[in-house]
């Protein structure tokens, strides 16, 4: 991998090893990707306004959230079907995580179970909820995942119907041929549909009674919903437009980062994902607010290209490239950014 050097990299080694359907399923988003584009291209308007003469010879990455320290912000996003990019999918993922010491969020749809992931993981994943419409099923879902020692449940709220993936259809028949093409629905019927048009902010009173997790709101991107979220007692909160595969809103996330980051003033974590590709799009969204950030394409084009091995080299990528623009900018630990740092053009 010695010609890997960062994540576009990556990405293009994932487009020689994958078949083109398969790849445009990872990289292509919701109908003509003005949202995915723009997750990434908003970050070029913000500006690192960097401090000088500062001792920076211990950079310190760490962070924590709900009461564990982990030593990156870079926290592993919930990727479906990443069986379909590497026959090892998200056990690879999962032990990349564990040698790299990375938060790992483990999606509904995942072509392992959350307990099969879970047993490579000394500190347990976040499990990544579709509430489903079958509430009996939700309930299973729930408890298999507290059942295996999950600490953080994430409830994903932008998908009440399947956002209109057009360069997806033709690969969900691959999709459903997978040998463990749905690990943690394997047991259930086909009476229920993923995406829930039905629910409301009552959901969280509801997840409150059916589990003693923490639960976090995946897909906020406004300030209003982030204070409901605030009054509906969310413990924390995902800014995230499902990496561009829901609604063509052609708004990006780190666009939606300082409202809500005003709003939320360190209550609760926020986290964000979307479009991060360099670890100068991380400090930007750290100064800008975020607790700590996810990371989805990006590790996935590296699992699709050499596996586990690829799935680490990601993470060491943004790392490296983390601590070294951290001493460039003049910081020395992620609290010490904040927005005095960055200038939107």
């Amino acid at each position: 991998m010695e010609a890997i050097k960062n994540i576009w990299d990556l990405k293009q080694k994932a487009k020689e090893v994958l078949p083109s359907e398969v790849f445009d399923y990872l990289a292509k988003g919701t109908e003509d990707d003005l949202t995915l584009n723009r997750n990434i291209s908003a970050y070029h308007q913000y500006q690192i306004r960097p401090r000088r003469l500062v001792d920076v010879r211990n950079i310190d990455t760490a962070v924590t959230l709900f009461g564990q320290q982990w030593q990156s912000p870079i926290a592993i996003a919930p990727v479906g079907f990443q069986g379909v990019f590497h026959e090892n999918g998200e056990i690879a993922t999962a032990k990349a995580a564990e040698a790299k010491q990375h938060l790992i969020l483990v999606s509904t749809v995942s072509n392992f179970s959350y307990q099969d992931i879970s047993q490579h993981c000394t500190r347990k994943p976040w499990f990544q909820l579709y509430p489903t419409t079958n509430r009996d099923y939700t309930k299973l879902l729930l408890e298999r995942a507290e059942k295996n020692g999950c600490p953080v449940l994430v409830l994903t709220v932008d998908l009440p119907i399947l956002g209109n993936r057009v360069v997806h259809v033709r690969e969900m028949g691959h999709l459903s041929r997978l040998k463990n093409k749905y690990g943690n629905l394997q047991f259930f019927d086909d009476d229920f549909k993923l995406h829930d048009p039905s629910m409301t902010w009552d959901m969280i009173a509801w997840l409150r009674k059916h589990c003693s997790m923490k639960i976090v709101l995946k897909g906020i991107v406004r300030a209003d919903d982030a204070q409901l979220a605030l009054d509906y007692g969310a413990d924390g909160i995902i800014i995230s437009n499902h990496g561009g595969r829901q609604l063509e809103s052609n708004l990006s996330t780190i666009e939606c980062l300082e409202e809500i980051a005003q709003i939320v003033d360190k209550k609760i974590p926020l986290l964000i994902d979307g479009g991060i590709r360099r670890s100068t799009d991380i400090i930007k969204a750290l100064a800008l607010g975020a607790d700590a950030v996810c990371v989805g394409r990006a590790f996935c084009y590296g699992l699709a290209a050499y596996g586990q091995a690829g799935v680490e080299k990601a993470l060491e990528i943004l790392q490296e490239e983390l601590i070294r623009n951290m001493m460039l900018t003049g910081v020395n630990t992620l609290k010490d950014l904040n927005a005095s740092f960055v200038r939107k053009i």
